[in-house]
């Protein structure tokens, strides 16, 4: 059976990294949930998507700017009133469930990676025994390395795309994440177009695509002998799956 992974909570459905979304997609029969932190310069680990609040929020700045307990005051776009939850906040919500919980470690406005945040990740899910379940993701070969050293009892995940491709070459890219990660997560439109070249490479039972999201993309994915699908409509996924 190929996991059906909520992308940032079901964006489509909810606010995207919202605890309302959060709460609602816990109650779905899904297998796993994927979500995005950020560091503050205060040391407060946020989850969302941006390292910039625009887009998502009422406010504007950087996300790594919030003084401590800023984030309350802060209001997600299209939500009832919702503000930007903590990483323990949402890892609360998945507590006593089944489902995986997979958070992407995000970089800051520049594309640096924030310095001690993988170790906070893994503190906070440490404190709440969630490891086995918790699956630390990154685009990049040296967050996921530095997730290695610091908390080698957590499983990794590589996202990998067009631009991964642009950057690191597909093959070599792939090579390298392939020594740094138990899972890569490949951008839907390269993995159908390089399949066999990828599958040569890496077994599929730890590969994934993302975003699958219409009822066609889903069905073809679903039906693929691969591991898991990451998808902001995981209504639409329960569904093709049925």
């Amino acid at each position: 059976m190929v996991y059906i992974i909520g992308h940032r909570g079901g964006r489509n459905l909810w606010p995207e990294n919202s605890l309302s979304g959060f709460r609602k997609l816990a109650q779905m029969p899904v297998d796993g949930v994927e979500f995005d932190i950020h560091l503050t310069r205060s040391g407060e680990v946020l989850v969302i998507h941006d390292p910039t609040l625009e887009r998502t929020t009422d406010a504007d700045g950087l996300v790594a700017d919030l003084h401590p307990g800023e984030n309350r005051a802060v209001r997600l776009k299209e939500s009832d009133g919702e503000t930007i939850p903590t990483l323990e906040e949402v890892l609360a919500v998945f507590k006593d469930t089944s489902l995986e919980l997979h958070i992407e470690l995000k970089t800051n406005a520049d594309g640096k990676p924030y310095e001690g945040l993988a170790a906070k990740a893994a503190a906070a899910v440490d404190r709440l025994a969630l490891a086995t379940r918790s699956i630390l993701t990154s685009f990049h070969p040296d967050v996921l390395a530095d997730i290695r050293k610091v908390a080698p009892h957590i499983r990794t995940l590589s996202s990998f795309d067009s631009k991964s491709a642009e950057r690191l070459g597909l093959m070599n890219g792939l090579s390298l994440l392939k020594e740094c990660s138990d899972i890569i997560a490949v951008e839907k439109s390269l993995l159908a177009a390089q399949w066999e070249q990828i599958t040569e490479l890496v077994p599929v039972e730890r590969l994934g695509a993302w975003v699958p999201n219409d009822i066609g993309d889903l069905e073809y994915w679903l039906a693929k002998p691969i591991r898991q699908i990451t998808t902001d409509r995981p209504d639409l996924a329960l569904q093709a799956r049925r």
